[in-house]
């Protein structure tokens, strides 16, 4: 017995934009029965938030410049 795919909004894009990596696997599990590859699509797309989220993150703490001098800690 196979899956019936049916069309499902592209609203559900959104959900990885805002959340990630959580919102991908909320998608993926909502959308996996009715939309297979929008599913997948959905997951991939929370992944490569979650990455870019990451990348910016490293960029954000490089130009800190208390970072840049070590992280010691003064009692």
């Amino acid at each position: 017995m196979g899956y019936v795919s049916r069309q499902r909004s592209s609203a559900w894009f959104l959900l990885p934009i805002f959340l990630g990596l959580i919102g991908g696997i909320i998608a993926y599990f909502v959308l996996r029965t009715d939309d297979p590859p929008k599913a997948k699509n959905c997951l991939y797309l929370g992944l490569a938030m979650m990455a870019v989220g990451i990348i910016f993150n490293l960029i954000i703490i490089g130009s800190i410049p208390e970072f840049e001098s070590g992280l010691s800690v003064n009692v």
